[in-house]
């Protein structure tokens, strides 16, 4: 077999291999201020950012809350600051993957928790997980190739920390993959070419 089959074949592996094994990115939020409260700026993690905060609950010690019970990865957790749906999302033709999330409620145990993902405008996963308010709980969503991602929450009963009240949630380690590109026509069929290359040779060698 000679050598530029060779290195199509090479070039086509490491092409199928580097995709599957690209590694996740997890957003702990600890890297946004160091101020105890600040809006999540655009352009964090590469998304735009709407109705989103983050919030360092190790900064009020004597305020026991669902936000300080998320807290994941010290010490920093987003949330929805006005009991209101937010969302975050990438400019076409941008895209990625929303493995899952450390979700709480902040004043509600119970607190529903409604994930919407859109493709270029068109809803495309639906989604609503149940929180606690004691304890950080990992969601797995696995929506694949999604632009804008919606979170709304709801319901619940009061937790009973008897000093804040609303449909707030707190986030933590949001984790997600970028989407991986179609390889081009070209690349695709260099590779089949190769494969068919290394194909023959293994035959002849029997």
């Amino acid at each position: 077999m000679n050598s530029s089959a060779w290195r199509v074949v090479l070039a086509g592996l490491v092409l199928v291999l580097g995709a599957a094994a690209a590694p996740a990115t997890v957003l702990t939020f600890d890297d946004v201020t160091t101020s105890t409260y600040a809006e999540i700026p655009d352009g964090y993690g590469g998304f735009d950012w709407g109705s989103f905060g983050v919030v360092d609950p190790v900064a009020y010690p004597a305020v026991p809350s669902g936000y300080y019970n998320g807290i994941v990865s010290p010490t920093y957790v987003a949330l929805n600051p006005y009991g209101t749906p937010a969302d975050l999302w990438v400019a076409a033709p941008e895209r990625f993957d929303f493995n899952g999330a450390y979700l709480t409620g902040a004043w509600n145990d119970g607190l529903s928790v409604r994930v919407q993902g859109y493709r270029t405008g068109t809803l495309v996963y639906d989604e609503t997980v149940i929180t606690g308010a004691y304890a950080p709980t990992w969601f797995q969503f696995d929506f694949l190739d999604v632009d804008r991602l919606l979170f709304t929450s709801f319901g619940g009963a009061d937790a009973g920390f008897g000093i804040g009240s609303g449909e707030h949630f707190a986030m933590d380690n949001f984790t997600f993959n970028e989407a991986v590109a179609v390889p081009e026509p070209l690349t695709v069929a260099g590779l089949a070419l190769g494969l068919g290359a290394l194909g023959t040779y293994l035959r002849r060698r029997k």
